[in-house]
């Protein structure tokens, strides 16, 4: 089975947001958002996903990413 892979990190570095200032905007704590930085959450809701998407000018799949690379390993 594959999985989901957050690219958060790599669109803040390409929009050069800060943390600080996405979850001021988006208003979800920094601790939440560090969270999906680093892929560390299992779950997002679409609320979420909208509002980080409008603050960083950005569509879904600029931020979530399917690996199925582990599917066909088997």
């Amino acid at each position: 089975m594959g999985k989901i892979i957050l690219r958060l990190d790599r669109v803040m570095a390409d929009r050069k947001i800060s943390l600080k200032e996405l979850s001021e905007k988006v208003g979800v704590s920094n601790v939440n958002l560090s969270k999906m930085k680093t892929g560390k959450i299992s779950a997002i809701r679409f609320s979420t996903l909208e509002a980080i998407c409008e603050a960083l000018d950005c569509q879904p799949g600029d931020i979530l990413e399917y690996d199925n690379s582990a599917e066909n390993e088997e």
